[in-house]
């Protein structure tokens, strides 16, 4: 059965102004003077965890910080932002409603826990029952570019790889997706709108389903 799989939350909403702040939220509240900017962010491979992200900067920094509180706290930061309703990205709402119009199994493949995932989706009033799969770090599989993450996707939702289509919006997302054997459609957040995504099947500042895609 054909499927959609969109790559993560940040496939879904703009998140990067919201991460940022939460950083630099946490770092205030235990008295560090760290105020990362966007460029900071970029300057962090995507594929980094929070607490890797932060482990790396003390490091750099010379300074002993509680790594896991500090990622914690950001976690919790987050959360509380998306309490609020947050708008969905472009074409992302139509996109889905194809999907389901079609017939087509719709999976989410995120490397963010599972509390950020459920923020993000209650924020977005999309629900858990908008998606017959979700995969999240609470899967314990290997993190993107790894391909496991897809590959447990596509078993849950019992469909082989050249029948489905995913879309990220990060390139170590996209070099997963290829790996597990998908088409994929680049559709980059601001923090990524400069990132190389080679071997994508389409290059999108609004998600659709492009008309050679559309399996089915």
């Amino acid at each position: 059965m054909p499927a959609l799989l969109l790559g993560s939350i940040g496939v879904l909403v703009e998140t990067s102004a919201v991460q940022r702040d939460a950083f630099n939220r946490a770092f205030g509240e235990v008295g560090l003077d760290w105020k990362w900017s966007d460029e900071d962010l970029k300057s962090h491979p995507c594929a980094l965890s929070d607490r890797a992200r932060i482990a790396r900067h003390a490091e750099a920094s010379e300074l002993h910080v509680d790594v896991d509180a500090l990622a914690r706290r950001k976690s919790e930061i987050v959360q509380t932002a998306l309490t609020r309703p947050v708008t969905l990205r472009p074409g992302v709402a139509d996109t889905i409603a194809e999907a389901r119009t079609k017939g087509w199994r719709i999976g989410l493949v995120s490397s963010a826990s599972e509390a950020i995932v459920d923020a993000v989706l209650r924020a977005t009033h999309l629900g858990r029952d908008s998606f017959h799969a979700i995969v999240t770090r609470a899967n314990r599989v290997a993190p993107k570019p790894s391909p496991d993450s897809y590959l447990k996707a596509l078993l849950e939702l019992e469909t082989l790889p050249h029948d489905a289509i995913a879309v990220e919006n990060t390139a170590h997302g996209l070099r997963a997706a290829r790996a597990a054997g998908l088409a994929c459609l680049a559709f980059p957040d601001k923090r990524n709108a400069r990132a190389d995504f080679g071997g994508a099947a389409a290059h999108l500042d609004r998600l659709a389903l492009r008309p050679e895609l559309r399996t089915g």
